[in-house]
């Protein structure tokens, strides 16, 4: 770029167009480098964390996504009443979005992220692939064409072969996204697919790719400033997923060599200099297993799993960000960046595994994360975890010399996370860890898939679990005598419980004993216990001469319980009506499974339908949920409307069972 002036573009305060942890992660390094930093939030957002953080905060609009968060004239209108001089998107769809690039630059605003052009080339699945194919880099066979109708579509999965991926053409998150086996399931696939990205993204566009048997995912990280300069910082693996949503992330790759990173790394940087890319970036590729990379598709923004680059090469991400939007050169030589150790990254999602890793809402009563160890999360005991969001709700990130190190390090963290009141992915997450497919560094894409019976296999909690539990709603019932160390010369108090720790009711009995200690029996089993400690949500025990520590929480009916890394939601039914099979759907109920808002009724009334058909389909957390007959029969009633936002328990549609 010698030969003319390169314009730099100075600022002083900057407004974060996110929320939640990305927003808390942005403000970190802007007031480190000296900046003001604004915050925006929605009404469901009105006391998070990032809001009170923040220098100042400005309303944007109600809680779904697309009348705040997306809302591109309220964000540029709160810009303007801050006085901030930059937005930075954080790394949501709006990090994507060209139209949103265009109004900060109409406006006078800094974005901080690549110009609106390059947004659009590269931003955009189709249009990114053929730049890519121009320029002789391999990518996956499919179609991105203009004529996007049913039957166009259908032709062209059926001339590329399946299994095929449809995919959301303007976002990433796996929103969007669905892998089709066959013809027959296309459609209702391609429809599932347009919904979602049209609620996710504005734009119901879609592509169609081969689906490559098996494959790596891996990405690599790129930076451009305005300068003509370019860099890579290496590769991330992240090939566990679930629903096309990483989970875990991690670098070095254990499939990719120093000589695949070097070919890999200059194809990236080849890329961002031919467009003259400025900012952070992330090319994607499918790794198959012969060692063959093929172009996916590029995200103009910084990503979530960005704190794994910057543990392997100790670069802050952000700042380089805001100093190349500020038109500073990049300080970084190629021959400059250093990879040191191995790190992986765990995504902590509100979200009930066993059940399809069906997101979850409501309020986390207690909220403890490791200190040993990187996290970054916005929460805190009592938060609410509203539905209309992501439902990660914090990254935990290990780096050690070694795989292994890093590995036990961040198995170790995750036991000591106590995440009570909303199901979390805490112990699926450990198990993946701890699997030994995922240990010999073998996991793809297919890791889950394979491996789902053993992931996601029921947890058979043992007697000494009813036991713990028995003894922690003994001691915290209101009418208990108070618990002393030694002696007991009161009256025994015997408690004879009905408890459920998932798997079932339970009967068991406990009591204290005039020696201190407490015994309870269950099953013909009687278990010993002493108490050394108890404090407000902890305790320390001995049973059979083994001193073991927990902590608890007691939210009335509920106990939560966090033992050997297994965090235990326990109910007390011992006052409780027994349940009937109406929650299942067996009495033609067909019941919200979570807080979400309707977005298609696929039933009317008079309709007869067969058990398992799907009859509504929900959006939570950015994501579409089928909801099917509990039993044959016929409709009776719809008692939602389209876009109306319903809660857990709620009757969507009613059936009358055929005789």
């Amino acid at each position: 770029m010698s030969g003319r002036e390169v314009k730099r573009t100075p600022f002083f305060k900057i407004l974060i167009a996110n929320r939640g942890e990305i927003a808390l992660r942005i403000m970190r390094t802007a007031r480190r480098l000296g900046f003001g930093v604004v915050a925006v939030y929605s009404d469901a957002d009105r006391d998070a964390l990032h809001v009170r953080e923040a220098d100042q905060a400005v309303r944007i609009g109600e809680a779904l996504p697309a009348r705040s968060y997306l809302n591109i004239e309220a964000i540029i209108a709160a810009a303007r009443a801050s006085g901030a001089g930059a937005i930075h998107p954080g790394y949501g769809f709006l990090a994507e979005n060209a139209d949103f690039a265009q109004a900060c630059r109409d406006a006078g605003l800094v974005f901080i992220g690549p110009s609106p052009e390059a947004i659009r080339w590269m931003g955009n699945k189709a249009g990114a692939k053929d730049i890519m194919q121009k320029a002789d880099m391999p990518c996956v066979p499919g179609y991105q064409g203009d004529d996007q109708s049913d039957g166009a579509m259908l032709s062209a999965a059926k001339a590329i072969g399946f299994p095929v991926m449809i995919k959301a053409v303007a976002g990433g998150g796996g929103r969007g996204m669905r892998l089709v086996t066959d013809a027959a399931a296309f459609p209702d696939a391609l429809r599932s697919a347009r919904s979602e990205a049209r609620g996710a993204f504005g734009d119901p566009t879609v592509i169609l790719e081969r689906a490559i048997v098996d494959p790596r995912h891996i990405e690599i990280q790129v930076f451009g400033d305005r300068h003509g300069n370019a860099i890579h910082l290496g590769e991330r693996d992240c090939s566990v997923q679930r629903r096309h949503q990483k989970l875990i992330e991690e670098a070095p790759s254990p499939a990719v060599t120093p000589e695949l990173r070097a070919r890999m790394g200059a194809v990236a940087v080849q890329a961002v200099k031919a467009i003259g890319y400025e900012g952070a970036g992330t090319l994607e590729f499918l790794l198959d297993r012969d060692g063959k990379f093929y172009f996916m598709e590029m995200n103009t923004r910084l990503q979530v799993e960005h704190p794994v680059s910057e543990a392997i090469t100790g670069l802050d991400l952000v700042e380089l960000q805001l100093r190349i939007a500020s038109g500073e050169p990049l300080d970084v030589r190629q021959e400059d960046v250093m990879f040191s150790g191995h790190v992986i990254e765990v995504r902590l999602c509100s979200e009930d595994a066993a059940h399809d890793f069906m997101p979850q809402s409501g309020t986390m009563a207690l909220w403890q994360m490791p200190e040993s160890i990187r996290v970054e999360h916005a929460l805190q005991s009592g938060s609410d975890i509203p539905p209309f969001y992501d439902s990660m709700i914090a990254k935990i990130i290990s780096h050690g010399a070694t795989r292994d190190e890093a590995r036990g390090k961040l198995i170790c963290a995750l036991e000591q996370v106590a995440a009570f009141g909303v199901t979390t992915n805490q112990g699926f997450l450990i198990d993946c860890l701890r699997h030994p497919v995922f240990a010999t560094g073998e996991a793809t894409t297919a890791f889950i898939g394979q491996n789902r019976e053993v992931l996601l296999a029921p947890r058979q909690h043992r007697g000494s679990d009813l036991a713990l539990a028995a003894l922690l709603l003994y001691v915290t019932n209101p009418h208990a005598p108070p618990w002393q160390r030694g002696r007991s010369l009161a009256a025994t108090f015997s408690l004879g419980l009905r408890i459920d720790l998932g798997h079932g009711v339970q009967e068991i009995e406990i009591f204290r004993a005039r020696d201190g200690g407490y015994v309870a029996t269950c099953n013909g089993d009687r278990f010993s216990l002493e108490i050394d400690e108890l404090g407000q949500n902890s305790i320390r025990f001995r049973r059979d001469g083994l001193m073991e520590q927990a902590r608890f929480l007691r939210d009335g009916d509920r106990l939560y319980i966090l033992h050997r890394g297994v965090t235990l939601a326990v109910r007390d039914l011992t006052l409780a009506p027994p349940e009937s099979a109406a929650a299942a759907g067996g009495d033609g109920k067909v019941r919200a499974a979570m807080n979400g808002r309707v977005v298609a009724v696929l039933v009317k009334a008079g309709d007869t339908v067969a058990a398992g058909q799907p009859v509504m389909t929900l959006e939570a957390m950015k994501m579409e949920h089928v909801h099917t007959a509990g039993v044959a029969g016929t409709v009776s009633a719809i008692d939602v409307a389209e876009g109306e936002q319903v809660t857990t328990g709620k009757i969507v549609v009613e059936i009358e069972a055929a005789a």
